[in-house]
């Protein structure tokens, strides 16, 4: 123990009183040493496809090997000791989620119907497991409580970390669910009419859509889908219970957060759609009206048009369904503010903004994990056009600032942006105003300049990937995280940990995380866990999108990251580090004794 006698009772004291615990059970908590941890992990288990298909070229899933830590030396320039393995210990451990893509799937404002038009194009506009989105983001909540204490080191859970794309297309809705499965509580996946699903998934013309009650005559029961009755009712009339994280948690914006389909800004039009009594079923509907007048003719008379014939039923393919103004899409800074409005436990209320943010409109946020640990969250959307994004000059200015004073004071940093190195390419501009856009090449030759900041993490592409990124000179570099999303298999997110090796290295360990439903969907199970189990088996199946891909390679999942120490890490010292762990484990005990 790093702390003296005294410096451990006074501790044990401040905590239980702040989290209203008893001073005996905590100390006896905290003064039992830290054990590995033996929550379900990758390491443990993995999941496979099976070897046969179930019907036509449909696969079940089942459980395979788990996968050790493959070491990957590309910024150590050489093997490293393995000694280390004695001496190491954990400075800051974390997990990292991103592209949970929430989705209202009634919502007129989802044009399913766009998959008719180009499914190769279309990929995501219309899942099979749209529904069940709410009930897989509680299993993976499920998984990072199970994953409360590290499997490497045994440290608690301190923080997570999202990356964006949480909620799908820019709803009230979506983003109130996403908020409430991560700080707990019950959810109700449902909009419009009351425990009925109105949508493409049970309309007979739609058949680019999958039908779980009868998929005979859709694509999906010609590649051999399951019938699943009462699947749809089931995921809209059963409220989904999430007993969520744990720990403080923080966001960023996606560019699904930011913008309409993840690509555009919506306008009036739009706005009221979202809350209108019509919705596209079938193609014909969208081609020649919505989606040439908002990607190509905003012109108001335009608009007009199309306003009155969709609130007149006069486009073919037009189904009616139930109004819910709770569909509202949001406006810039309305995102923000629904952070806002959480508890403070597991906090930090605004989850990275505060309320300064959405007073000047400014996106992005830092915190402080622990006195050593800084983090920043990055808005790399562009609102002009496109899903890809870049550095808007302000933001990279002042994270350039940040980075400074964070290598002045030998503090740790990481960065947090939803895109990564391969997509941040966006170069669209608005026609009048805007600023200058940093891109891949020269925000990586920036971060390099530091250091201190030894971690990227990001999304946006739903594929695990590490990438190493070594600084010309050959001293090192960073390491940028990317992991896969919640909505599509393999439905992983991922642990994070910072670790000193003490001889003049250090590590970060990546663990691939799969939500905690089995592997295996057991027939007719329609349960909260079993629906999240389909889940993940149907988007296995999405033979569109090449899933087995999306998992990376063993380089890319569970990984040991090494690269020299970016300073004397002995300065961050052992009792600094315990009294972060200290609060942690309170936390986590507080958590429903998770401890």
């Amino acid at each position: 123990m790093a702390l003296s006698r005294r410096q451990f009772i006074a501790g044990v004291s401040v905590l239980a009183a702040g989290w209203g615990l008893s001073r005996e059970a905590l100390g006896q908590v905290l003064s039992a040493p830290m054990r590995t941890g033996q929550g379900p992990s990758t390491v443990l288990q993995t999941i496979k496809m099976s070897a046969q298909t179930v019907r036509g070229s449909y696969r079940s899933l089942i459980a395979g090997a788990g996968e050790e830590f493959i070491p990957r030396y590309d910024l150590l320039g050489r093997v490293a000791d393995g000694a280390r393995t004695g001496s190491r210990r954990s400075l800051f451990y974390l997990a990292h989620l991103s592209d949970m893509h929430v989705i209202d799937a009634q919502t007129p404002a989802r044009m399913d119907a766009a998959q008719s038009l180009a499914p190769a194009l279309f990929t995501d506009a219309c899942r099979p497991q749209d529904t069940l989105t709410v009930h897989v983001l509680a299993s993976m909540v499920d998984s990072v409580v199970a994953a409360h204490t590290s499997s490497v080191t045994g440290a608690p859970l301190g923080a997570a970390l999202n990356t964006g794309d949480s909620a799908d297309n820019l709803s009230t809705l979506e983003t109130r669910w996403y908020i409430d499965a991560l700080d707990g509580g019950e959810v109700l996946a449902n909009s419009g009419a009351a425990g009925v699903y109105e949508g493409p998934q049970v309309w007979s013309e739609a058949s680019y859509a999958y039908h779980p009650d009868n998929p005979e005559d859709d694509v999906y029961g010609a590649y051999g889908f399951p019938v699943v009755p009462g699947m749809l009712e089931a995921a809209v009339s059963r409220p989904v219970v999430s007993q969520g994280l744990p720990v403080p948690w923080y966001s960023v914006y996606g560019n699904h957060d930011a913008t309409y389909m993840g690509t555009f800004r919506a306008d009036p039009a739009l706005f009221a759609y979202a809350v209108g009594d019509r919705k596209a079923a079938l193609g014909e509907a969208l081609a020649p009206n919505w989606l040439q007048g908002f990607a190509s003719d905003l012109s108001a008379p335009q608009m007009a048009i199309n306003a009155l014939r969709q609130q007149f039923g006069l486009l073919p393919g037009m189904k009616a369904v139930t109004p819910d103004p709770m569909r509202k899409l949001l406006e810039r800074t309305e995102f923000m503010e629904a952070h806002l409005d959480s508890p403070a436990v597991p906090g930090p209320v605004g989850h990275g903004w505060t309320q300064e943010n959405v007073t000047t409109g400014q996106t992005w946020w830092s915190a402080d994990l622990a006195p050593y640990l800084r983090v920043f969250g990055l808005d790399t959307c562009n609102l002009a056009a496109g899903a890809d994004g870049a550095v808007p000059e302000d933001q990279f200015i002042w994270l350039q600032e940040q980075l400074v004073q964070c290598q002045a004071e030998g503090r740790l940093a990481i960065v947090c942006s939803h895109h990564n190195s391969l997509t941040l390419e966006n170069d669209a501009t608005p026609v009048f105003g805007g600023q200058r856009l940093v891109h891949a090449e020269e925000f990586l030759a920036m971060l390099l300049e530091y250091s201190a900041c030894v971690a990227w993490l990001n999304g946006h592409t739903h594929i695990n990937t590490v990438t190493a990124h070594p600084r010309t000179n050959g001293s090192g570099g960073l390491w940028e995280i990317t992991t896969a999303s919640c909505v599509d298999f393999p439905q992983q997110q991922q642990l994070v940990e910072l670790v000193d090796n003490r001889d003049g290295t250090m590590s970060i360990f990546v663990t691939a995380l799969d939500h905690a439903a089995p592997p295996t969907w057991s027939p007719g199970d329609l349960s909260q866990t079993g629906l999240a189990s389909l889940s993940r088996e149907l988007g296995a199946n999405a033979w569109l999108s090449k899933p087995s891909l999306r998992a990376g390679s063993p380089l890319d999942r569970n990984v040991e990251l090494l690269m020299p120490a970016p300073f004397d890490l002995s300065a961050i010292t052992d009792s600094m580090v315990e009294k972060e762990q200290m609060k942690a484990r309170t936390q986590l005990l507080a958590h429903g004794g998770v401890a």
